[in-house]
Order: structure tokens, then C-alpha cells, then sequence
């Protein structure tokens, strides 16, 4: 299977004052697949939203390369970065990122409608359908609820069919129930896309649904290691740790 993002030694430091610069990337390598979700895992604050603007082209790195499709993308121009966005790369955003007053077809379809497709929200509804949007595809930003929202992001994200999807904090906004759907829902699609994925979330339910889960920890990509629950002492009662 082809890699459709490709990582080398990727840097990006922050100078902060006059102290030490915070290393938010430093060295990053790795690569994902075709159809293949893999879960950036770590703490607010990590460096996983500055990894994702610079896969998105929204940062240029202090050193190192991205490849989308065997395309290096940091030295994009302005220009050219609005166009990768908008054709080559899907980004599941906030829910107040959407147009607010705007139909969910119409929010889920503008991707479609800046590239001058054709019918655009014809060719959207489907995936709305399969996004179970069918009978909400007419309301309102505000009639919709959160995980509705964020469901009309995943459409967008896909309506170019890019071959590389970037989400942050996709359930951020969600309860336990309604980011169980998103997720399954999020990778399903892809998977049958052969969409490859990259989810930055500080969410461990969001990291299982991944193929390949990385723990980014001082800029640093790390094995990533599920806490363990306390072990139990004889008698039930947990074993105080340290």
C-alpha cells in the first residue's frame, strides 16, 4: 500500500522570550498510508495542532519535509497553499467554523462550490445520506446539534475526495455517545475512500479507533502507552501508587 503522507525529520521551534524556544516539532518522521487512520495522541499543548498546520501548509517548518502524494508541500506559495486546501487535503474543523444561517448542505458542499463543481449539492447528498444527514440536510446551522455539525465537517472534508484528511480534536465538543458515532463514521468512510488520516486528539476513545497511535510529548514523536488502571491488592482495594 502507497504512503500518501510522508514525514522527514520535521522541525519547528518557537522563540519565547528570551528563554529557551519551545520546541513544539523537533524531528518528526513517519508516514501514513492509504485507508489508514493513525492517532496523534498527547496533552494540549504538545505540538499536535502546529504537526497538522504544517501538513495543511498553514506553517512553513524551520527545517525538514512533508510529502502529500510524493508532492513536498512547505514551500507552497500562498496561492498555491489555498488551492492544496481546498482540492488536495481534507480538513474536519470546529463546529463554529460553519457558516452560521447556512443550510448543512450548503456548509457541507462549499469546498465544491469554491472548485466551480457542478452540481455541487447534488453530488454531496449521498454522503450526507451515508453520514445519516438525510432528513437534516435542509436546517440550519443552529438547528442542528453538536454531533450533527461535526458530521457536516466530515462531509466537507471529504467532498473534494482528497486522498489526505487532517481532523483536530474532531470530538472535542462531544459527549462519549456522539463521539463513538463520529469516529466510527470518520474511519469507515475513509477506509472505503482509501483516505489516509491523521487525528490529533488528547481523546484515548478516539486514539483506539486508530490503526497506529504516536504519543507526542516535547515536540518528539513516542511509543504511545495507554495508562494502566491501578492493580488490584488481595481484597479489592487498589494498589496506591507512587
Amino acid at each position: 500500500m502507497s504512503n500518501v503522507l510522508e514525514l522527514r525529520e520535521l522541525v519547528k521551534h518557537y522563540q519565547v522570550g528570551d528563554g529557551e524556544p519551545m520546541r513544539a516539532v523537533d524531528g518528526v518522521s513517519s508516514t501514513i498510508a492509504a485507508g489508514e487512520l493513525v492517532a496523534l495522541y498527547g496533552p494540549s499543548g504538545s505540538g499536535k495542532t502546529t504537526l497538522l498546520m504544517l501538513v495543511a501548509a498553514l506553517l512553513r517548518p524551520d527545517s525538514g519535509a512533508v510529502l502529500v502524494d510524493g508532492r513536498e508541500i512547505t514551500e507552497l506559495s500562498e496561492n498555491e497553499g489555498a488551492g492544496y486546501r481546498l482540492r488536495e487535503v481534507g480538513i474536519v474543523g470546529a463546529p463554529s467554523d460553519l457558516l452560521p444561517g447556512a443550510r448543512a448542505i450548503e456548509n457541507a458542499s462549499l469546498k465544491l462550490w469554491l472548485t466551480h463543481a457542478r452540481d455541487a449539492e447534488r453530488r454531496i447528498e449521498p454522503l450526507l445520506e451515508r453520514l445519516g444527514l438525510g432528513r437534516r440536510m435542509r436546517h440550519r446551522t443552529e438547528q442542528l446539534s453538536m454531533g450533527e455539525r461535526q458530521r457536516v465537517l466530515i462531509a466537507q472534508a471529504l467532498s473534494t475526495e482528497p486522498k489526505l484528511v487532517l481532523a483536530d480534536e474532531p470530538t472535542g465538543s462531544l459527549d462519549t455517545q456522539r463521539s463513538r458515532e463520529v469516529l466510527e463514521l470518520l474511519s469507515e468512510l475513509c477506509r472505503e475512500r482509501g483516505t489516509a488520516v491523521l487525528l490529533a486528539t488528547h481523546d484515548p476513545q478516539a486514539a483506539a479507533f486508530a490503526d497506529r497511535v504516536h504519543e507526542l510529548r516535547d515536540g518528539r514523536l513516542r511509543e504511545y502507552r495507554p495508562e494502566q488502571p491501578p492493580t488490584p491488592l488481595p481484597g479489592g482495594a487498589p494498589e496506591a501508587s507512587e
